[in-house]
């Protein structure tokens, strides 16, 4: 024989246990899509900054098609290497917080130059 409860001693359980639980969810959710801006970001970053570097080696100014959108490029000539790095703010979970920020950098050889007498 099985014992039933009364009736009502579970009254407002599942909204308490929503409660509870709907603020950790929207946590996860708003970081799980920050998590996919930040890498979305960083793709960008190594994307352009490769661009960068290959247009410099190459003689010619750094397109800036592929740069993120708030990001800083910085390229470096030493010798026969060219360094490009590409910086992007990445917000969190909103306008209000802080942001992090993404970077991505390229190497590339200095193509020589051909001369013609």
């Amino acid at each position: 024989m099985t014992r039933r409860r009364p009736p009502g001693r579970d009254r407002g359980s599942f909204t308490a246990e929503l409660a509870a639980g709907l603020p950790a969810l929207m946590l996860l959710l708003f970081a799980g899509l920050t998590a996919v801006s930040a890498v979305t970001a960083k793709g960008q970053c190594v994307d352009a900054a490769r661009e960068a570097a290959l247009a410099t080696a190459r003689g010619a100014p750094a397109p800036d098609q592929f740069v993120p959108p708030g990001a800083t490029v910085q390229i470096e000539v030493d010798g026969d290497v060219v360094t490009a790095r590409v910086r992007a703010p990445v917000r969190l979970l909103g306008a209000h917080l802080p942001v992090i920020t993404v970077e991505g950098a390229a190497v590339a050889a200095r193509e020589p130059t051909t001369v013609t007498p």
